[in-house]
């Protein structure tokens, strides 16, 4: 679960999640993409190259 906001600075980040995991998957590197999206404080740039995604390892213990 990526967050929505950057922990440093506040600013939004999470609406760009979804294109940047696309691209970076596609083989573009993540400095790239992070430029082409607008991202540049380096507080927000950390947000995405530090997300590791651990979704399905937790629903893998959910009860429903």
């Amino acid at each position: 679960m990526f967050p929505v906001r950057c922990f440093t600075c506040g600013a939004v980040v999470a609406d760009k999640y979804e294109e940047y995991k696309k691209r970076t998957e596609n083989g573009e590197t993540p400095k790239d993409v992070l430029d082409s999206l607008g991202v540049q404080r380096y507080c927000c740039r950390r947000m995405f190259l530090g997300h590791v995604d651990n979704t399905k390892e937790i629903v893998r213990f959910s009860k429903f």
